[in-house]
């Protein structure tokens, strides 16, 4: 590990001696070994950040017979078309759809006013129920982005479901 190395010194005089200068030389080698544990030790140990992803409640495999119906009133339904348009309705009426975009003004100003709606005759905001269907030429993005606005409006009540012939066929026509 550490070593002293000596030399002897000439003697210039005749009757004088001089002290033996002793060099040391330490090796650093255990160190570099310890300190490479070290790092391979606090790597291992590391937990990594966890990524983080969407939770979704899927629904059971079981058909249900007896399906609740739902206040025309308490709907609003989301048809996704192509092109980052949104075709929207309120209750069961196909033939009202209206279009809108994914900005603020768009989607969350819609859902923003039937939250107020809702409130307004029901009491709570919370009755609102969201049906989101999106087309076959709908993209991912635009489903996440709907979703995304959901959480936003803090709307604790929303469906992914398959859009009708009808509504596809409404999407289509305007």
């Amino acid at each position: 590990m550490a070593e002293i190395q000596s030399q002897q010194l000439q003697q210039k005089h005749a009757g004088a001696k001089r002290c033996k200068k002793l060099s040391t030389r330490i090796d650093l080698t255990p160190m570099v070994d310890l300190g490479f544990l070290l790092i391979t030790f606090f790597v291992f140990t590391t937990s990594l950040d966890k990524p983080k992803i969407i939770k979704l409640a899927l629904p059971d495999e079981h058909k249900i017979t007896d399906i609740p119906k739902l206040p025309e009133g308490k709907s609003l339904t989301l048809v996704l078309i192509d092109n980052n348009k949104i075709g929207y309705y309120i209750g069961a009426d196909v033939n009202t759809m209206q279009f809108t975009n994914y900005s603020p003004e768009g989607l969350r100003g819609i859902i923003i006013q039937r939250e107020s709606a809702v409130k307004k005759r029901y009491g709570s905001p919370d009755e609102l129920m969201v049906l989101i269907k999106p087309t076959d030429n709908a993209s991912y993005k635009n489903v996440i982005e709907t979703m995304d606005e959901m959480l936003i409006n803090n709307v604790g009540r929303y469906m992914l479901l398959d859009a009708s012939a009808a509504e596809k066929l409404a999407g289509i026509n305007k």
